[in-house]
């Protein structure tokens, strides 16, 4: 596995992205695996699931640079959490690239995304008529994914399955500029927040991140 890109937030937030290069056996070689882990690895199909499981774990243990078995597991949302250490983390990978975000004082959410033309499907699903105004259609297909990649990041800092991208997840108009913050407000029943996301842009693939003071939701 080979780092691609670790980008230092502030000093207790950080995230990188890793290459998929090895085979699940030379990554699990790189995992402390426990009895459940092995029995969730083998309801999994050995493909690129199989590896993305793997290869967020075993950057979440290089970025934590710890000996100590890391027990990462997933709540009632589906939100990844670690048992034994403080850090907050989110968890993204798309085909050759996996995505971690780790704080110590932050909630955080990250999502990568190979850039392809399909978004344009699905671009009412979690985009509504105001967002898609904003659009730049020069540049629509980049500009769609950094609206998905937003969204999907704010989601995955929230943590509760039943926001909804479309309903409760909001944009405020912004360019199609890889450099520029965009704003991401949730509106979920009693729940209303604002969040800032940023982008990193690297060998087709979209990457949106957020990291926020964690706050009780």
């Amino acid at each position: 596995m080979a780092l691609a890109y670790q980008k230092i937030i502030d000093p207790h937030t950080s995230f990188a992205l890793w290459k998929i290069d090895e085979t699940a056996e030379e990554l699990i070689t790189q995992l402390q695996l426990k009895d459940h882990e092995r029995a969730y690895l083998e309801t999994l199909n050995k493909g690129k699931r199989y590896l993305h499981w793997l290869s967020t774990r075993v950057l979440l243990r290089t970025m934590m640079n710890t000996q100590q078995y890391i027990d990462c597991r997933v709540d009632e949302h589906g939100k990844p959490y670690l048992s034994n250490f403080p850090h907050h983390i989110s968890l993204s990978h798309s085909f050759d690239y996996a995505a971690v975000m780790i704080s110590t004082d932050k909630k955080v959410g990250i999502d990568i995304e190979i850039v392809k033309d399909k978004i344009e499907r699905i671009a009412r699903k979690f985009m509504n008529d105001s967002e898609l105004e904003f659009i730049n259609p020069a540049k629509r297909t980049e500009h769609l994914y950094m609206c998905w990649c937003a969204k999907e990041a704010v989601y995955k800092l929230h943590g509760k399955k039943q926001v909804s991208f479309l309903d409760h997840i909001r944009l405020s108009p912004f360019a199609c500029d890889i450099d520029a913050d965009t704003e991401v407000r949730i509106d979920w029943g009693s729940y209303s927040r604002s969040f800032t996301v940023r982008y990193h842009e690297m060998d087709g693939y979209m990457v949106g991140y957020a990291a926020d003071k964690d706050e009780e939701s």
